[in-house]
């Protein structure tokens, strides 16, 4: 069986960070697209960062300089690096993966469950 499991979420304080992770089994992560996204109650889903099979990265101008995507192959495992975080950013973060993708936009068709991130005072 395919599945993705994001863990890392939390509650933190406006400037603190978290990492979240994303860990694949059934299937060999290198060969896949990773995407991060996130979804707050009432907005629609976006795209925050995205790394592709060959280590070219994408970021959300919402995030760029404060969140870091990367990938462990050997662990079979992906992460994001999250700091300076905002109220803004709280939402249910999910990570997702594909063969042929729109970075950070259509092709990813196999999701993980979430986790959720809160950042609040």
């Amino acid at each position: 069986q395919v599945q993705l499991v994001e863990s890392g979420g939390g509650l933190v304080q406006p400037g603190g960070s978290l990492r979240l992770s994303c860990a694949a089994s059934g299937f060999t992560l290198a060969y896949y697209n990773i995407g991060w996204f996130r979804q707050a109650p009432g907005k629609e889903r976006e795209g925050v960062s995205c790394i592709s099979s060959d280590g070219s990265t994408y970021y959300a101008d919402s995030v760029k300089g404060r969140f870091t995507v990367s990938r462990d192959n050997a662990k079979n495992t992906a992460y994001l690096q999250m700091n300076s975080l905002k109220p803004e950013d709280t939402a249910i973060y999910y990570c997702a993966t594909g063969s042929i993708v729109v970075t950070c936009q259509g092709g990813y068709d196999d999701w993980g469950q979430g986790t959720q991130v809160t950042v609040s005072s």
